[in-house]
């Protein structure tokens, strides 16, 4: 069976309505601020001397710099990160995004959340020891908010976005420029690539890979570069964020697909490229697997409300399943035996797609393949079946 991809958001971080012109909504940052305002070219050569740098030190920085890539000026790049309990991956995904070979001006926003664990610590450390990383308070630590948050502290004409638990290889922000420059593209993405360590990450990891686990979305599992609807994560110009006002608050999950559309509906373009690959690690047990794709599919069916005509059959395919699954077993409750070969063949599905999934797996991760797949698949389906109707109103308290 095939599933919805789900959005791609961080945990339980979320956003405000931003400004679209046509909605009358209130922008969440001065278009036409300072650096990063619609002035500001990005360019690494114009960047100001750094604490204690001299002009020319800074001219000859921005010289070789822009020398680098025969004479190639590289625009300079705000990397934003909303962060919220990452203690486990927090210093791994900076220190690769400070590691990255990008040849032009570099900064990175963390939009730290009350954390439950050394979360604000790890962050103010990390940016005692380097410059180049800001950190800036996310009081409601959902993601939205955190985006916005970072976007606005940000300098630069390009925002690349990335979350506390995922690892940017070295080359990500060089080919996500080069893809946005050669394309003309308003974002960039690529793939969603899932790995896990433990024996349950493992399974989860290949489910996220996999048709049978999330549909056929490219980002999660490859495919030739072009528009689409959405990516994972991204690479935004700033003037695109600005057009469409940021990211919509209301949103607690989707966010990114629903920005996506926004953009898409503003004469701009989505560009996925297979070259962009950044690692994702998975939920660690089944009770946050479930709730991950549970919300997912509560707040897919609220951009399938907001943006009629959204809801392709792919989205629609895990609720239609979980239906006809309930159908069954009520019927073969009641009598009519027939029934249970609903929820049978379902079952016998999910088997046979881990063996053809699984291959190359460990038996321990093998194992668990089937319960991922039931769990990824049902806890969506009930999600969207069970969002209620207010959900994603600015007057709804949000979970």
């Amino acid at each position: 069976m095939k599933s919805s991809p789900h959005a791609h958001s961080t945990d339980e971080q979320h956003t405000v309505h931003a400004t679209d012109p046509d909605s009358g909504r209130e922008p969440v940052w001065d278009a036409g601020r300072g650096p990063g305002g619609a002035g500001d070219t990005g360019r690494a050569a114009d960047r100001d001397p750094g604490p204690g740098e001299s002009p020319a030190v800074s001219s000859a920085v921005s010289s070789a710099v822009s020398s680098a890539e025969s004479g190639r000026t590289w625009p300079a790049v705000s990397v934003v990160m909303p962060v919220l309990n990452e203690e486990r991956h927090l210093a791994d995904a900076v220190r690769r995004i400070l590691s990255q070979d990008y040849p032009g001006e570099l900064e990175l926003v963390l939009a730290i959340g009350p954390s439950r664990d050394r979360t604000e610590e790890i962050a103010q450390q990390l940016a005692a020891e380097d410059p180049r990383v800001v950190v800036v308070p996310n009081p409601t630590g959902r993601t939205p908010q955190g985006l916005n948050i970072a976007i606005k502290a940000s300098q630069y004409s390009i925002i690349v976005r990335v979350d506390g638990h995922s690892l940017l290889p070295p080359d990500y922000v060089r080919v996500a420029v080069e893809t946005m420059e050669e394309t003309g593209a308003d974002n960039v993405g690529g793939i969603m690539a899932a790995e896990g360590i433990t024996p349950f990450e493992k399974a989860v990891a290949r489910a996220m890979t996999s048709k049978i686990g999330v549909g056929n979305a490219r980002f999660h599992t490859g495919g030739e570069p072009g528009d689409v609807e959405t990516v994972y994560l991204g690479t935004f110009r700033r003037s695109a964020l600005e057009r469409v006002g940021g990211y919509d608050e209301t949103f607690v999950r989707a966010q990114d697909w629903e920005m996506n559309h926004r953009i898409r509906q503003t004469g701009g373009r989505i560009y996925f490229t297979p070259r962009m690959r950044v690692t994702y690690r998975p939920r660690p047990n089944l009770r946050a697997l479930a709730k991950q794709y549970y919300h997912t599919g509560r707040w897919r069916r609220v951009v399938g409300r907001e943006h009629q005509g959204t809801l392709s059959l792919r989205y629609l395919a895990p609720p239609m399943a979980v239906l006809a699954m309930a159908a069954g077993a009520v019927a073969g409750a009641l009598g009519f035996w027939p029934g249970w070969l609903v929820p049978g063949a379902y079952a016998a599905g999910i088997v046979v797609g881990a063996v053809v999934e699984g291959r190359g797996l460990p038996v321990s991760a093998w194992v668990r393949l089937p319960l991922v797949f039931a769990t990824m698949h049902i806890s969506w389906g009930v999600g969207f079946l069970t969002s209620p109707p207010g959900l994603g109103q600015a007057s709804t308290a949000k979970s």
